[in-house]
């Protein structure tokens, strides 16, 4: 097991609006600009093998936009080349981090000091949500579902562990990157679960109170 005394300091940052990352979730990428390229061929020399997925925000930062204080960092733990070059890859979530501050240097991808303190049950055994009615909510989706013409495998979402429903729904579903940063700064399941169904209630009233018919 990760301990939390073995992650670096220092970590390179993707900041990519709209995708987002959580613990013990995996997140496909495709990265084909020579900058996050050059981050791949770095990242993967090391020991931990760390990319930090972070939301920019609008505040100017120092080299480009601005980035939300907390992300969540992911373990390249699949990658394969095409042959233009480009890159598929997976991360998987490892723990949430706090940025500290923008690092100076001469690579061509940011890089940020972090603090993984505050996140310590991100690393251990798979959470629970112990107010969760699994029933109730699997319901609530199948009118969102309906709503937007999508399609599920219902028998693997009745199928899937309460974290694995919550956190991959939270990743999926086509939400604001404002919104996806209140899902990932959620303190516990628990909270995130009830942020997500806030959004999908929202969602369903056309984001403006009037129920969608």
């Amino acid at each position: 097991m990760t301990r939390l005394k073995d992650l670096p300091d220092i970590i390179p940052v993707f900041p990519l609006p709209g995708a987002l990352l959580l613990p013990r979730a995996r997140l496909p990428l495709h990265l084909f600009e020579p900058r996050y390229l050059a981050m791949l061929e770095d990242c993967l020399k090391t020991s931990h093998r760390l990319i930090g997925m972070v939301q920019p925000n609008e505040v100017p930062g120092r080299d480009g936009p601005g980035l939300h204080r907390i992300g969540c960092a992911g373990r390249v733990t699949q990658f394969s080349e095409t042959e233009d070059g480009r890159y598929m890859i997976t991360l998987t979530g490892m723990s949430r981090f706090r940025v500290q501050d923008e690092v100076d240097g001469f690579t061509p991808y940011r890089r940020c000091s972090v603090t993984w303190t505050g996140f310590e049950q991100d690393l251990r055994e798979v959470e629970r949500d112990s107010g969760f009615d699994r029933t109730a909510f699997l319901k609530l989706l199948d009118r969102y579902f309906e709503t937007r013409e999508l399609s599920a495998d219902w028998q693997t979402l009745e199928d899937a562990e309460d974290e694995l429903l919550i956190n991959s729904l939270s990743m999926l579903l086509d939400f604001s990157p404002e919104d996806k940063q209140a899902l990932l700064e959620a303190p516990s399941l628990g909270t995130r679960r009830e942020t997500l169904v806030t959004l999908i209630e929202y969602a369903m009233r056309g984001g403006d109170g009037d129920v969608m018919q």
